[in-house]
């Protein structure tokens, strides 16, 4: 299963976001690539996944995971990782809260 979105990055570098987990209502992932000649796609290993736990009728906990353990070394040795804080990580889950409660 996969569904790739390309998105303009940065103004001049093209990305491609694909969907690698999708069990739901349980869990969401994606991972990032970025395309080469010939729309080639190259994935730099790091991946984010949002396991959801219903917790009533209008409540779900949500766990984002931003894992980057199969970043080779040839990417680490120009991206450090992690490579977004702590902060990043609650914004994200503060904006999905923000997408999908009323007001």
């Amino acid at each position: 299963m996969a569904c790739t979105t390309p998105i303009t990055h940065s103004g001049s570098t093209q990305v491609a976001i694909q969907v690698h987990v999708l069990d739901p209502p349980r869990a969401v992932g994606r991972r990032t690539a970025e395309e080469k000649e010939g729309g080639h796609l190259e994935f730099g290993g790091w991946t984010w996944r949002y396991d959801l736990v219903p917790l009533g009728p209008s409540e779900t906990e949500a766990r984002l995971t931003y894992d980057w353990s199969a970043v080779p070394a040839s990417i680490r040795e120009y991206l450090r990782f992690p490579s977004l804080g702590a902060g990043h990580l609650a914004d994200s889950l503060r904006h999905l809260a923000a997408l999908t409660t009323d007001g």
